[in-house]
C-alpha cells in the first residue's frame, strides 16, 4: 500500500510543479502590469495639464468684463514651438558643444528676446542657453562657450549674432555668438550678476551681491554703476531682473524692497511701483518685469504666483494667474519678455514650462 502511495505522488510531481511555476509566471506579470501603470499614472501626474480643448478659452479679466490678455499655449520642449534641428546642424552641435536641443525643459529660467522677437532661454536644471530663430523654426542649446561650462545660467540678452548671459555661480558675464565661439567676458566690477538687459548700445547688469547696477557698452568697455544697499529712493535690496521700455528708460526688480524702481538710462531715478504687502497692487516677491509696446508694466511675484500689470503711473490694471499647474496658473515663475506683437513670455520655472499669452486689449 506505501509503495503505491508513493508512485501515485511521483506520477502528480511533475504536474503539480507545472502548475506552481504558471502561478508564478501569472502572479510576476500582473506585479509588473501594476507597476508599469503605476509608473504611467505618476508620471502623468507630474506633468503639467495643457489647454488642448479648442473649445477652452481662458482670459483676463474673466467675463462679463472686456479681455484683454489670452491664453495661448504652454511650451514644455522645444518642438511643443514647432522647432526643427537638422542632421547637419545637430552635428555641428556637437562639434561647437551644443547639444541637441530637443530635451524637455527642466527649469526654464531667464527669458528674452531679441530686435527680431526671436526668443532666449536659459535652463538652471539642465544649465544650457538656448536661442529659437522663429521664422527658421530653429532650435540651438549650449552648455557652455568656448572652454566655459555654465554653472548658473540666470539671465539672458540678445543684440545681432551675440548672446549674453549672466552666471550668477561664476560671477561674470559670458558672451559669445549663435556659431557658439567665446567673444569676451566680463568679470571687473561684477560680483553676482543677476540680471539683463540692452537698451541702445548699452548692456545692463543687475548685481545681487553689490546691491547696484553696472553699465557697459556691448563690446564689454565699463561706462558707469549706480545704486547702493538701501531702501531710499535709487538704493537696492538684492536688485534682480531687469527690463526697459522704448523710451530707454530702465526698470529694476528692488526684490527685497518689494517693488520695481524706475531709471532714466543714466542711471537718475524716476519713479517706483508697488511695495510690501499681501493686497492687489502690493508684492510678496516681485521677480521678473517687462515693459510692453503700449507702456504696460508686466511684473511677476513668486509668492502669489501671479502677474500683476500696471499702467506707466504705477496704477494696477489688471491680475493674471494664480498657483497651480493647470493653463493660466504659475508655480514660482521667474521671468518674463514681451515681443512687439504683444505677445507675452513667462518662465513657469517649477512647472517646467514656458506659457505664451496675448495682450488682445486696446492698444
Amino acid at each position: 500500500m506505501l509503495r503505491q502511495k508513493l508512485q501515485q505522488l511521483r506520477d502528480v510531481l511533475p504536474h503539480m510543479r507545472m502548475t506552481l511555476l504558471r502561478t508564478l509566471l501569472v502572479l510576476s506579470l500582473s506585479t509588473a502590469l501594476v507597476a508599469v501603470i503605476a509608473g504611467c499614472a505618476s508620471t502623468k501626474r507630474n506633468v503639467p495639464a495643457q489647454n488642448t480643448s479648442p473649445e477652452r478659452t481662458i482670459v483676463w479679466p474673466a467675463p462679463p468684463d472686456e479681455p484683454r490678455v489670452a491664453y495661448e499655449r504652454s511650451v514644455l520642449q522645444p518642438s511643443d514651438l514647432g522647432a526643427t534641428i537638422s542632421g547637419f546642424k545637430r552635428a555641428m552641435n556637437r562639434f561647437t558643444g551644443a547639444t541637441k536641443g530637443n530635451e524637455a525643459f527642466l527649469r526654464p529660467f531667464g527669458i528674452a528676446l531679441d530686435e527680431s522677437d526671436n526668443l532666449c532661454l536659459t535652463d538652471t536644471g539642465a544649465n544650457t542657453v538656448s536661442f529659437y530663430d522663429q521664422s527658421r523654426r530653429r532650435w540651438q542649446s549650449w552648455e557652455g562657450a568656448g572652454k566655459i561650462r555654465f554653472a548658473a545660467p540666470v539671465a539672458v540678452a540678445k543684440r545681432g549674432e551675440l548672446i549674453y548671459v549672466a552666471d550668477s555661480s561664476l560671477a561674470k558675464v559670458i558672451v559669445f555668438g549663435i556659431d557658439g565661439k567665446l567673444r569676451f567676458e566680463l568679470q571687473e566690477h561684477i560680483q553676482r550678476p543677476s540680471g539683463l538687459v540692452i537698451s541702445g548700445e548699452r548692456l545692463y547688469v543687475a548685481d545681487a551681491q553689490q546691491h547696484t547696477i553696472v553699465v557697459f557698452d556691448l563690446h564689454g568697455k565699463f561706462v558707469s554703476s549706480f545704486g547702493q544697499r538701501g531702501v531710499g529712493e535709487g538704493e537696492f535690496n538684492f536688485p534682480s531682473h531687469m527690463a526697459a521700455d522704448k523710451a530707454g528708460q530702465i526698470y529694476v526688480t528692488d526684490s527685497m524692497n518689494n517693488r520695481i524702481q524706475v531709471f532714466n538710462r543714466d542711471g537718475v531715478f524716476r519713479t517706483q511701483i508697488g511695495s510690501a504687502g499681501n493686497a492687489p497692487g502690493y508684492f510678496g516677491r516681485p521677480k521678473g518685469v517687462a515693459v510692453d509696446p503700449s507702456g504696460h508694466i508686466y511684473v511677476l511675484d513668486a509668492v502669489f504666483d501671479n502677474i500683476q500689470v500696471f499702467d506707466d503711473k504705477g496704477r494696477l490694471l489688471l491680475q493674471l494667474g494664480r498657483s497651480g499647474s493647470e493653463p493660466g496658473e504659475w508655480w514660482l515663475p521667474n521671468a518674463i519678455a514681451i515681443g512687439r506683437d504683444h505677445r507675452i513670455y513667462v518662465t513657469d520655472s517649477y512647472n517646467h514650462r514656458v506659457q505664451i499669452l496675448q495682450y488682445v486689449g486696446n492698444q
